[in-house]
């Protein structure tokens, strides 16, 4: 492996690698690129009324409600005053139900307080409000408050879904920004997310990504690198966003023999990488073994490897004998490999010459 001197060794730290975002919006038809939507004036009772019935649902996609209760109690506020509201952004999913996209905090204030959860508090226009929940409000402010009308921009579903996708991105600027797959999950929710995220969180597989307290879905994205290249990756186009995004609209409302096929493909080959590199598996390191480091791009290369190669455990076991993990590393460590691995990874050489690689590699020991 090529050494890096300490200011590239710097470098990586203050500048890594970015996985692109661009969606490659011009390989989608002129005129499906349009957002298609539809604006709704919604009372704050038919909001809450829509939220108790799950005909509009907050993904776990969007950040937890983290407002405290003087910002809350602004919002309220604001409702009584006849303050403008921001627009609540919604997402038309095919069921008819609305996902929300941005007003979560908003939403969640307005249902908390209408459920006597919380008094109100360090008001500036009314204090003399200060202190009284919801039911103890005169009725007529009560009123007013369910009468209030917050705009709702609702994106319809026949919306492309890169474009949608584009849209969350544009929309994508609370203090904690929403990555790639978060943003998926919320476009795509479905049994197939909800697949994904069991697998993300299968204990072995967390443990050789390192990525034991994942809160940010990236082990459902890794899962859903698998299951993407695995059926495709000799067609593969950059980028990966989209690549993914694709598969994940194909496979959103999977049946369940599709999802069990999925869940087998997955187990099995990540059980067989376990078994035969053990904790070495999707790593790189150093000379002597140590300071491991997860390649996502070695992961790539080594689970789709053993999916189609498909070694017998008989096979896999007998590697032991053969001194399979340092040569693997011997491997993963020659220039032409780690190029593949190293430095632009979503490109469509990198992808597919380090798959083929790979492989060419394994078959020596089956």
């Amino acid at each position: 492996m090529i050494q890096k001197n300490k200011s590239s060794r710097l470098a990586d730290k203050l500048f890594p690698e970015i996985e692109e975002m661009n969606l490659d919006i011009l390989n989608i038809p002129p005129e499906k690129r349009r957002l298609n939507t539809e604006t709704y004036d919604f009372t704050v009772s038919t909001l809450i009324d829509y939220l108790d019935h799950d005909h509009i649902i907050i993904p776990d996609f969007q950040r937890g409600y983290v407002w405290n209760r003087a910002q809350a109690s602004r919002l309220i506020e604001s409702l009584i005053i006849n303050c403008p509201i921001p627009v609540v952004f919604l997402s038309q999913n095919p069921d008819e139900t609305l996902a929300v996209i941005d007003g979560n905090q908003r939403l969640n204030s307005i249902k908390l307080f209408l459920s006597n959860d919380f008094e109100l508090r360090g008001l500036t226009a009314y204090p003399e409000l200060e202190g009284f929940k919801f039911t103890e409000l005169d009725p007529r402010f009560q009123r007013h408050i369910q009468n209030r009308t917050i705009r709702c921009i609702v994106i319809l579903k026949d919306t492309h879904p890169q474009i949608k996708f584009d849209v969350f991105e544009r929309l994508n600027t609370g203090s904690v920004k929403l990555n790639s797959h978060e943003l998926r999950h919320g476009i795509h929710s479905g049994p197939f997310m909800e697949l994904l995220e069991k697998l993300g969180n299968d204990k072995t597989f967390r443990e050789l990504t390192l990525n034991k307290t994942d809160k940010r879905m990236k082990s459902d994205e890794l899962v859903l690198r698998f299951l993407s290249l695995s059926d495709n990756w000799r067609n593969y186009t950059k980028p990966m966003v989209a690549f993914l995004n694709n598969f994940s609209e194909i496979n959103r409302n999977a049946n369940e023999s599709i999802l069990n096929e999925f869940e087998h493909d997955f187990k099995k080959t990540l059980g067989n990488v376990n078994l035969a590199l053990h904790r070495y598996a999707f790593k790189t390191y150093d000379s002597s073994l140590k300071n491991a480091k997860f390649n996502a791009a070695l992961y790539d290369a080594q689970m789709i490897a053993f999916f189609e190669i498909n070694p017998s455990e008989e096979e896999i076991q007998a590697l032991s004998t053969k001194d399979f993990i340092k040569k693997n590393q011997r491997f993963v460590e020659s220039e032409n490999f780690n190029k593949l691995i190293s430095a632009g990874t979503t490109d469509k050489n990198s992808v597919i010459g380090r798959i083929n690689e790979y492989k060419e590699f394994l078959k020596n020991f089956f």
